[in-house]
């Protein structure tokens, strides 16, 4: 091609570019769900709407989260690590610098959306504050059939009349924002911000949903996870070992006793499956299918908000991606409503969790879980769909992300100035994708840091640190391009990569917490709101 041939290529890509209507945003965000618990990621899960958005458009096979719900939310919301802004440990407020997502998206034109889980304690939320036009936010459930307290525009709703599922109304609620976009504002563009509660614990689903996977499970943990990891090296997203489990692992959540409650079908530990009694395996294969019910349920879902993206002929020109917000969770543990050991396993007055051993099955081929910052812990599906800006159907981009990269991607396509920030910010930590929808290219950065309840980790190019609380934090090294299963520790063979990464990750730390501000004076004994999970 000669040279003039290419400068008129870029000349007409640049007129489409200006000619074309600014893109539509929607981030769909699944709670504990683990890297190959969707279709195109290994699943034996049918998620065909999920699946389809792939086919269409990129996988991601090396995108990170932060390792727990709201350090990912807060992220996904500012574009900067949880660590910056005070939210993890959280502070009770954002420094002054902070602008969220719709915040910057609003004087780009755009009218923003959101419905579902929030967990961004510091951040507002509705329009009064410059924020999201329409917000439905279920404010605490610990129940998916019913929620304690729920709020549509900041304002508390009554509790629901008839029946009521977390991803059914969630998406409900998506659905009838978009609708009302499409007919009062339809040449605006929007930002639809779908957080789904499912498949967070406690695992709890429709019969009908439950019933199809009835017996998928009962060949057990070792056979799924084989299967998973089998047609994972087939689809070509992960190139290493996969991890051995870990039964000595105990998630810090959840108490002993709390194994009285639930019964003897029960276990703490992922311990090997041919231990179990026949009555545990038939529990934990139970749990298993409530699980895919879950997520079989949250891809039904999904498909309904598609539908409408194509009734209002939006479909073509929404960038849409899918993400969790951590790996799926070794939690065991008993509160909300409680649980009710005669009631159908998976039903409302259940209060079960996934468990260890399904958490290793979600996580293939990873090792840990939700809160550890090894691989198991902050991998994500990451899937983006976009027909008319990524040329691209079906293809894998290898090169590593994080969500710190969602905001600038979306504020570069939304035509604002990433470098552009409020006075004292710094400047953001992540990269915009946009190169990576057209190829599968390394984004230039110089690491990817980890911190969240004492787990700890950096990586720089193939090389990971990481350090975890409940091993008296000794750090670690492995070589992520021939080893993410990080089952291969060259910590002694590689003294001084580990001294002066170490050094990094405590000097981004520092700079972190300063840039967060000074903590306030804790709160006394028995004030103040706990977290969601």
């Amino acid at each position: 091609m000669t040279r003039l041939s290419i400068l008129l290529l870029l000349l007409s890509c640049l007129t489409l570019q200006a000619a074309s209507p600014k893109p539509n945003f929607v981030v769909i965000l699944a709670d504990d769900l683990g890297y190959s618990d969707l279709g195109c990621y290994g699943s034996e899960i049918a998620t065909p709407n999920l699946d389809k958005l792939a086919a269409g458009g990129l996988r991601f096979t090396q995108f990170y989260n932060t390792a727990r719900c709201w350090p990912t939310r807060s992220v996904l919301m500012t574009g900067h690590y949880a660590q910056q802004i005070g939210m993890d440990p959280q502070y009770g407020k954002f420094p002054a610098w902070v602008r969220t997502l719709p915040q910057r998206l609003a004087p780009l034109g755009y009218r923003s959306y959101h419905s579902g889980k929030w967990h961004v304690t510091n951040a507002p939320r509705v329009v009064a504050d410059g924020g999201f036009t329409h917000s439905y936010h279920v404010a605490k459930q610990d129940n998916h059939f019913h929620p304690q307290r729920h709020e549509l525009d900041d304002k508390p709703l009554p509790e629901p009349e008839g029946a009521w599922y977390s991803s059914i109304d969630i998406a409900n609620h998506t659905i009838d924002f978009l609708k009302e976009h499409a007919q009062q504002h339809a040449g605006t563009p929007f930002f639809t911000y779908v957080a789904f509660t499912a498949p967070h614990f406690p695992i709890q689903a429709l019969p009908e949903d439950i019933a199809k996977y009835k017996d998928t499970y009962t060949r057990g943990w070792p056979k799924t996870r084989a299967a998973r990891f089998e047609r994972q090296k087939q689809i070509g997203l992960v190139h290493t070992s996969l991890s051995d489990p870990e039964p000595q692992i105990t998630a810090p959540s959840g108490k002993e006793s709390d194994l009285e409650i639930l019964g003897p079908g029960e276990t703490r530990h992922a311990v090997p499956w041919d231990s179990l009694t026949p009555e545990q395996k038939q529990f934990q294969a139970t749990k298993e299918a409530i699980h895919a019910a879950m997520i079989d349920r949250l891809d039904k879902e999904v498909g309904r908000v598609l539908e409408q993206l194509r009734v209002m002929n939006a479909l073509e020109n929404t960038l849409i991606v899918f993400l969790s917000d951590n790996g799926a969770s070794a939690e065991v543990m008993v509160r909300g409503l409680g649980h009710d050991k005669a009631a159908p396993m998976g039903a409302a007055a259940s209060y079960l969790c996934l468990g260890p051993g399904g958490s290793t099955v979600s996580n293939t081929p990873f090792r840990r879980h939700k809160i550890w910052t090894h691989e198991g812990g902050i991998s994500t599906p990451l899937i983006a769909h976009w027909p008319q800006g990524i040329n691209a159907r079906g293809e894998l981009r290898h090169t590593p992300g994080h969500v710190i990269d969602i905001a600038p991607t979306f504020i570069a396509l939304a035509g604002g100035d990433i470098a552009a920030m409020p006075d004292n910010a710094p400047p953001f930590p992540g990269r915009s994708l946009v190169p990576v929808f057209v190829k599968d290219e390394a984004i230039s950065r110089d690491y990817l840091f980890f911190n969240h309840s004492g787990n700890h980790a950096l990586r720089e190019g193939d090389w990971k640190l990481v350090s975890s609380g409940d091993e008296g934090n000794v750090w670690e090294l492995y070589n992520l391009s021939t080893d993410r299963a990080e089952s291969h520790n060259l910590a002694t063979q590689e003294p001084e990569r580990v001294k002066a990464m170490a050094a990094r990750w405590e000097k981004l730390q520092a700079e972190f917490e300063a840039q967060a501000g000074p903590r306030p004076e804790p709160k006394k004994k028995g004030k103040g709101k706990k977290a969601e999970e």
